[in-house]
């Protein structure tokens, strides 16, 4: 039996560099991070094949004595910590000592490095882990790495390489994350002798414009907030964004970049029914912590970090994102092809594909909210500034004048006594009042689209999935609140139900009665209804009861809904107004001030798009006037 021996250094730097250098990216990562944490302002990045034959960094960093660039490719050697303790207060990217060790065992390793303060510089050469000493050199003030030939002496790890784009795109990722996590410093790169970037300045919404396609960063949402606890800031993109994946998610701890599932999540869950099914939203989000209240020493790759209350990281994290996604226009707007053809996309997904064929235009250079649109509907629809607003609407909307008399005034109060009967639209006390000493500008397309003109152009709504929407916040308000909710029938209507239509009712009748639904069994699978919500239409009570059931069912094995959402989705999809019915003045107007009272009124609970809109700069250039 063999004896227990310790390995070589060459050797455990080697079995280190498994861990340390997976594939070129890692080496890249490493390298940058090094660089960062000199003080560098400026780096250049240099690849060739893909990393295979050479990857070189250069900075302009605070460099090295000749003693400290041969300590430097040691096995755990670093300036950045000298104690345990040190773990605890981390604000360098690096503080393993181990990059520098095991990328020269792997590699034909060369670094020059001068200080400031010396004449000369030092040049240290590697070759596989075999340290050929420190030589005097001419060069620059900082540090320049090369190199070449990575995994030369571990086949197996070179075999196991995938294609050049494939190496390539890691590459190109690792460095894309510190370039927008670090806009202070200078950033170029090459590949193949050929620059692919070069940014001077530190706009992030340019050097997200360049990765993600022009105009991207100025379409994006801006998150920021401050509090003793937490800091939080940086970006966010609107539904037009939207991607399969979640690989442009970037989250970042203290500049450091990391994986975090419950980041993500929170994220997900404050975009709600903005998401289409397995879609992600763009993020770009800065955390800052004390870095005691985090561990970063989890991840070999530094990727991965715990932190002391993650709970409550994640309660200050999701509001202000929820916020920040609320507080915004995201109506998709028609534009007009330079080419002469009528519609394009105007959002563009960071893949470089839509997923839509409608997006949101960034001309503007800010971002829109829901107060704008709601005053430019105001405005654009009466002529007349806005007046009031719903109690559950975040944005502030500007008061206006007292009307000279009466009979200048028209509330929707008056409109819903008047048309919710037949339309089943809800009464909200909350209503905005609104001025019509003129003929409002509001149409009915086809039985099935509200016209209306706003200020800068043209809205059309789609009246069911916006009727859609306002019922799915109420039904979900009403369970979570436990109001009463139920108008008692004067004739109880008995139902019978089939086998699996009572094994639903059975699991959902406790959120049936918060909701408003006053049933009694009746025998055997028969239930009675005896009270419904007061949006139910008369006479409609019995076929909404088995309609919700059968849409519940159908949700329920498509899509992981909790059961109140999901019940509150079959609801609102199956009571509201349907498409070719034929609505009043009076209840169109109420159904927008009602739409525009909700948390999010520019997609149904199922994700399709409630608003469109097309500008006067858009119609003018289909007309050829621009």
């Amino acid at each position: 039996m063999a004896s227990i021996v310790k390995l070589p250094d060459i050797v455990a730097n080697k079995i280190s560099a498994g861990e340390v250098v997976q594939r070129p990216s890692s080496v890249v990562k490493e390298l940058l991070e090094n660089s960062i944490d000199s003080g560098a302002s400026r780096i250049t990045i240099s690849i060739r094949d893909a990393g295979k034959q050479l990857i070189q960094i250069v900075d302009n960093g605070c460099g090295m004595g000749s003693d400290d660039a041969l300590l430097s490719v040691e096995r755990f050697a670093t300036s950045k910590i000298t104690e345990v303790d040190d773990l605890d207060a981390l604000t360098t990217l690096g503080f393993r000592g181990e990059a520098l060790a095991s990328i020269s065992s792997v590699s034909h390793f060369e670094l020059k490095t001068r200080r400031e303060s010396d004449r000369l510089g030092s040049l240290l050469k590697s070759d596989g882990g075999v340290i050929e000493g420190v030589q005097p050199a001419q060069c620059e003030t900082g540090t320049t790495i090369s190199v070449r030939n990575l995994f030369f002496n571990v086949p197996a790890r070179r075999k196991f390489l995938k294609s050049n784009p494939t190496e390539f795109r890691h590459i190109h990722e690792a460095v894309k994350t510190l370039v927008l996590a670090y806009p202070e410093i200078e950033w170029r790169m090459l590949n193949d002798d050929e620059e692919l970037f070069h940014f001077r300045n530190s706009d992030v919404r340019e050097r997200l414009s360049h990765f993600y396609g022009e105009g991207f960063g100025d379409s994006l949402i801006e998150v920021t907030e401050d509090n003793d606890f937490l800091s939080i800031g940086g970006y966010l993109g609107r539904p037009g964004m939207m991607v399969r994946q979640k690989y442009d998610q970037y989250f970042y701890i203290n500049r450091r970049i990391i994986q975090n599932r419950m980041l993500s999540q929170a994220v997900q869950q404050a975009y709600g029914d903005l998401l289409e099914e397995r879609q992600a939203a763009f993020a770009l989000l800065f955390l800052g912590i004390d870095p005691s209240k985090v561990d970063v020493n989890v991840h070999p790759a530094k990727l991965e970090v715990r932190f002391e209350d993650e709970k409550s990281v994640r309660n200050m994290v999701y509001p202000v994102i929820r916020r920040a996604v609320q507080m915004h226009d995201f109506s998709p707007e028609v534009k007009a092809e330079p080419s002469g053809g009528l519609f394009q996309s105007t959002g563009s997904s960071p893949s470089g594909e839509s997923d839509r064929k409608l997006g949101f235009s960034p001309a503007s250079g800010r971002t829109s909210t829901t107060g704008d649109l709601y005053r430019n509907y105001r405005e654009g629809a009466f002529d007349f500034p806005a007046y009031g607003g719903a109690k559950s609407f975040a944005a502030p909307v500007a008061p206006v004048p007292e009307p000279a008399s009466r009979e200048e005034r028209y509330t929707v109060h008056e409109a819903a006594d008047m048309g919710s009967a037949q339309s089943g639209l809800p009464l909200v006390e909350d209503a905005p009042s609104v001025i019509t000493d003129r003929e409002p500008k509001i149409w009915q397309l086809h039985n099935k689209y509200i016209v209306c003109q706003i200020k800068t152009g043209l809205m059309i709504i789609d009246q069911h999935v916006a009727h859609e929407r306002v019922l799915y916040e109420r039904a979900v308000d009403v369970m979570n609140e436990a109001v009463p909710n139920s108008q008692q029938l004067l004739f109880p209507q008995k139902i019978d139900l089939k086998p699996w239509q009572y094994e639903v009712y059975e699991e959902i009748r406790e959120e049936l009665y918060r909701l408003g639904f006053n049933i009694r069994t009746f025998g055997g699978m028969s239930v009675m209804i005896e009270g419904v919500p007061p949006d139910v239409r008369d006479g409609t009570e019995a076929t909404i009861l088995q309609d919700m059931i059968a849409e519940y069912q159908e949700n329920a094995s498509k899509l992981k809904l909790e059961k109140r959402d999901n019940l509150a989705k079959s609801y609102s999809c199956r009571n509201a107004i349907m498409t070719g019915q034929k609505l009043s003045l009076e209840e169109m107007r109420m159904l927008i001030d009602r739409l525009f009272a909700t948390r999010m009124p520019y997609v149904c609970p199922h994700g399709r798009p409630v608003i469109i809109r097309l500008s006067l700069d858009e119609l003018d250039r289909m007309f050829g006037r621009k």
